[in-house]
């Protein structure tokens, strides 16, 4: 029998995307680099499974502090006995927690549980989960927040490159003239538009009157209805979503990247919150809570497209927990962030836009001494949330 002999935490920083033509890092990440937190888990045979929260890209030494907390339910234990380890993490964090950035770090826990579970059977995750051989994820693209027209158009040209054919751009309520330009120049290249409004952390944020207005400001400018609208309604608008769906028509309305169980977000399904579900199993608890709202987003008949905004360990565990849940199109994440390569055992598979997974046992990740020194944590590589927009120049979109 298998025993966990050590976890840890680790850190890694990497220059992410263009400091120079990207609103999201001039506001928020203004060192130009970014962090991916790490948990480590290595077996009395020298195997080690990797999983990751998303924590640590906000609050990197929370992520570590709580890791620490947690080691001690781990050590010793048998990795395949998934729902007591689990359980007992849980119970560590779960007083002042239970919802909220501890679950970032139990979900790191849980997927690099599943890798070991998966390496110790000689099968990648997906398999083990049940997903076909034989199916491949079709991809949209996610970006969207160049500060104007020609990072953009650039951006879209590495968009046709892959063969993706859907774009999510960011836009708030007063960004009519971007989303339509934005549709105008996409269509070009044979790619439709989403819109990410940005609204999950907004108190207060936009009402259900911003968002029915500026879709129809769209389309008074020439534009179309956005293939979806993600995070339209903020933390203290969720019960209004239903009503949303039911007012604007045309558009499907997505969301649940920041909910934190399986629990919570699948009572958004049931109370009729979205057309598209979007758990990230580096946020939810694990892949298990992620297949758990694929279960019953197929119950209510809605697609569930995950949340991959991290880096590779949590990209990889959530193309699993899609490939084993059904699900048939993912996020694809188009800025550059070379971490995102460097992890991984084989190469991104991508062609006419859609990914095929490895049939290599675990996740498909590996941490190597040379990564650990190559992208060695920053202390100045944290997101910053709190931020000032008025000093940014505004762009011509016209």
């Amino acid at each position: 029998m298998a025993k966990i002999v050590r976890v840890r935490s680790v850190l890694l920083s990497a220059p992410y995307s263009s400091r120079e033509d990207d609103l999201e890092v001039i506001l928020h990440l203004p060192s130009g680099w970014r962090t991916t937190g790490l948990v480590e888990i290595t077996l009395d045979n020298g195997l080690v499974g990797l999983g990751e929260g998303y924590l640590a890209v906000f609050a990197p030494r929370v992520f570590e502090r709580i890791v620490e907390l947690v080691t001690p339910a781990l050590i010793g234990r048998d990795p395949r006995d998934l729902a007591r380890l689990l359980r007992d993490v849980s119970l560590v964090t779960g007083y002042w927690s239970l919802q909220g950035a501890a679950q970032h770090v139990v979900s790191a826990v849980e997927i690099a549980l599943q890798d070991c579970r998966a390496q110790l059977l000689n099968l990648p995750v997906w398999r083990v989960l049940g997903g076909s051989i034989h199916r491949s994820l079709s991809l949209y693209a996610s970006g969207g927040d160049a500060v104007g027209p020609e990072p953009m158009l650039r951006e879209m040209d590495r968009i046709q490159a892959l063969g993706i054919s859907l774009l999510k751009i960011r836009a708030r309520n007063h960004q009519v003239d971007k989303t339509c330009w934005c549709q105008l120049h996409a269509a070009k290249r044979g790619i439709d538009i989403a819109v990410d409004m940005t609204q999950n952390l907004a108190i207060p944020s936009q009402s259900i009157n911003d968002v029915v207005r500026y879709l129809a400001a769209v389309l008074r400018s020439g534009g179309r209805a956005p293939a979806f609208l993600e995070e339209a309604l903020g933390p203290q608008e969720i019960q209004q979503y239903a009503s949303l769906r039911r007012q604007v028509t045309g558009t499907r309305i997505a969301g649940g990247e920041i909910v934190t169980t399986s629990t919570e977000l699948i009572h958004r399904i049931e109370q009729g919150c979205y057309d598209i579900v979007q758990p990230d199993a580096t946020v939810v608890g694990g892949i298990g809570p992620t297949l758990e709202v694929f279960a019953a987003a197929q119950r209510h008949s809605l697609d569930v497209y995950v949340h991959c905004w991290g880096g590779p360990v949590g990209m990889m565990a959530n193309y699993h927990a899609a490939l084993a849940g059904g699900g048939t199109v993912t996020e694809w994440p188009i800025k550059s962030y070379a971490l995102r390569d460097a992890m991984l055992i084989t190469p991104w598979s991508i062609s006419e836009g859609r990914l095929t997974l490895p049939d290599v046992p675990g996740l498909g990740v590996r941490l190597t001494p040379q990564i650990e020194r190559d992208f060695a944590f920053r202390e100045d590589a944290v997101y910053r949330c709190l931020v000032d927009a008025s000093s940014v120049p505004k762009a011509d979109w016209h």
